[in-house]
């Protein structure tokens, strides 16, 4: 048995609280897909803890792809793993008409606070975004579609590396031809604050950009008592951290949404010491990609105006990021088909756009598709957000997961391509 093979078991651990996962949708069928759950979900609950408990990095998913790759394998379905070393492509059915599925499948920097009795092992690694659940919902979906011999297409299912991470894995999945005659792309995300049993749906764009900003300050240094004989290095960056937000929401139209955020900024130690260099670095979100294309250019504009008065140097760097998640309307359609096919009419809900970024929005480029929101949230705990170190999520999103893909795909294969 591998390494990637030790926790996946079917024993008391898959039940929590002394009872077994509930699937929401059992009972609508069709018979071979309630038959699959009936019989695989307890092995897929197990498989969601041991990845749960072995969360790795973006690009260093070495044993979660190990672990995807011997299920695909025992289940006989072709596979191809990424040249970068992790991820995987997997294909099944045969036939012109191609949909595919993705699913991300990388960890967070940091400690998980959720008190779960499967969390994360691993120090300082945790997943607190849901990608455990995504991993699990498409490998279901794809196992199961395998197994029921219901196929007249091929379906891709794209394990992708690397979502937390800017450059992110989604351009791997593209080169390596994972996105090549798809004719529509689905995904899920987790949604901490939509309860288990809803999906959110959406038209058009569902998340922001998202950019990385960087700015190194550099100047002489000096003594505190005497800053008109150098130049104010943390004078400077605190113009910046306050100036240049306020300054886009007055540059740029509002209905962009910019959301500019400093998440860290680091100069000097000493109190009587003004240091020779700081550094400043954060996100901005837009909420329109027009507004993104012009971003940067308005950014190096306002920085310049802002340090122009304060004799610092400066490097600005801006790492251009994702675009909007931009959900195609007849893909967006199939998904509201599928969830009501998988749990009912009323299961569907309209999302608003979020301003959070996916870089699934990269793949969205290459072939029409959509992504859902699965609602995570088991209606009585708290509510804690994604990214949070006590992020957590109810299991029965997991059957509810595989039951909206797998229906999602026979109603695009049935509709065919446009």
């Amino acid at each position: 048995m591998s390494a990637a093979e030790t926790d996946t078991d079917t024993s008391d651990a898959v039940r929590p609280v002394g009872e077994a996962v509930a699937d929401l949708g059992a009972g609508r069928g069709p018979d071979w897909l309630d038959d699959f759950l009936a019989e695989r979900l307890a092995e897929l609950i197990a498989l969601r803890r041991d990845v749960h408990r072995h969360p790795e990095l973006g690009f260093a998913e070495h044993r979660t792809t190990e672990l995807i790759e011997s299920w695909l394998t025992r289940a006989g379905i072709e596979h191809r793993r990424l040249p970068g070393g992790t991820g995987v492509i997997a294909e099944i059915g045969s036939g012109s008409s191609v949909v595919a599925l993705r699913a991300d499948i990388d960890g967070l920097p940091l400690r998980e606070t959720s008190g779960l009795p499967f969390s994360s092992t691993i120090p300082g690694t945790a997943h607190a975004c849901g990608h455990d659940l995504h991993l699990t919902a498409v490998l279901g979906a794809g196992l199961a579609l395998h197994a029921s011999g219901a196929l007249t297409g091929r379906v891709r299912l794209l394990f992708q590396p690397a979502e937390e991470v800017m450059p992110g894995g989604a351009a791997e999945v593209i080169q390596a031809g994972g996105l090549n005659d798809v004719d529509q792309a689905f995904a899920l995300h987790c949604e901490p604050r939509t309860p288990v049993g809803r999906i959110g749906l959406k038209v058009g764009p569902i998340t922001s950009t998202s950019d990385l900003i960087e700015l190194r300050i550099t100047g002489p240094g000096g003594h505190t008592s005497r800053p008109h004989l150098t130049a104010d290095v943390v004078n400077a960056l605190g113009t910046v951290i306050t100036g240049l937000p306020l300054l886009l929401t007055r540059r740029m139209d509002p209905r962009a949404g910019a959301v500019l955020v400093w998440g860290a900024v680091q100069a000097g130690d000493a109190a009587n010491a003004i240091p020779q260099e700081g550094v400043l670095r954060g996100t901005l979100r837009l909420m329109r990609r027009e507004a993104w294309d012009g971003a940067e250019g308005l950014i190096r504009e306002l920085v310049a105006g802002l340090l122009a008065p304060t004799s610092v140097s400066y490097d600005l760097r801006v790492h251009r990021g994702v675009p909007p998640v931009e959900n195609d309307a007849y893909a967006t359609a199939l998904l509201r088909a599928g969830v009501a096919a998988a749990l009912g009419p009323d299961a569907a809900m309209d999302a608003e756009q979020s301003t959070g970024s996916e870089d699934f929005a990269e793949m969205l480029e290459h072939a029409p598709g959509a992504l859902a929101r699965l609602g995570v949230w088991d209606g009585v705990g708290p509510q804690s957000d994604l990214h949070s170190a006590a992020f957590t999520a109810d299991e029965r999103a997991i059957p509810v997961g595989i039951r909206v893909l797998v229906q999602t795909v026979l109603a695009a294969q049935s509709g065919g391509s446009r």
